[in-house]
């Protein structure tokens, strides 16, 4: 059987064609993520897949795969606001993605005392919205505090924390110039810029982009999604095109 070049290079032409637009798609516009950890539970629960416009604050090296050192700085520039729950490069390593909520922009002082939350020493107000909730930290479950939380700018989200609050005190974390500060939504058990060796304060240029909304979830630990006759129960429907607060 005789193979025809011309088809072999068509198709060769269309995968290459293909994968440069996927790539700008995902560099420029909108790229999928998935949640591995529970560190942004309630908002975010692992097994969500998520949509992050790459667009929101504009394009730095970390828009595009493997960072490429193609230009210094970000371009097109705009400023995240507090609230905002963003993917971003860790500092440590500058590959590794993590997403969490923005607390603290430039100049920000952020403490925690008796486990409150202060942002330029006035306690952010919280209200208890339920109790005994179980939530996951890794693979154990805990209970939990939920809690509104809201921000000076107005920006209204749930947070949890452990009725003990295993995080009660802190120094006070001044943000730098041109750094923002991340904190999980659930509090005790989140590695985010509290921690200054492993997160710490994340510069602008490592943002990637503003999470949208889930459009996607399983809980795995109910089965595999190739098990389909468990899809009623590991398909979590309800978070389909949830936007995120």
């Amino acid at each position: 059987m005789k193979i025809n070049k011309n088809i072999i290079i068509d198709n060769l032409k269309t995968i290459f064609y293909a994968l440069i637009i996927a790539i700008i798609i995902r560099s420029l516009f909108i790229q999928p993520f998935y949640i591995p950890s529970s560190s942004m539970e309630p908002t975010l629960l692992v097994g969500d897949r998520l949509f992050v416009t790459k667009y929101s604050y504009g394009y730095s090296k970390h828009s595009f795969p493997f960072s490429p050192p193609i230009f210094k700085g970000r371009i097109f520039s705009n400023t995240p606001k507090a609230g905002d729950v963003i993917v971003f490069k860790t500092p440590s390593d500058n590959r590794t993605d993590y997403v969490k909520r923005l607390i603290g922009i430039p100049g920000d002082k952020i403490k925690f005392i008796n486990g409150d939350l202060f942002l330029n020493n006035n306690q952010i107000l919280k209200s208890r919205i339920a109790k005994d909730d179980l939530i996951y930290c890794g693979t154990k479950s805990i209970d939990v505090n939920t809690f509104n939380e809201k921000l000076p700018s107005g920006k209204i989200y749930n947070t949890v924390y452990l009725k003990k609050y295993s995080y009660q005190n802190s120094d006070t974390f001044v943000v730098p110039e041109n750094h923002y500060f991340f904190l999980g939504d659930n509090r005790d058990c989140s590695k985010d810029s509290r921690y200054l060796t492993s997160v710490g304060y994340v510069h602008q240029d490592n943002l990637v982009g503003k999470v949208q909304f889930i459009f996607f979830s399983t809980d795995f630990r109910i089965g595999s999604i190739f098990s389909f006759w468990k899809w009623h129960k590991t398909i979590r429907f309800e978070r389909f095109f949830k936007k995120i607060n």
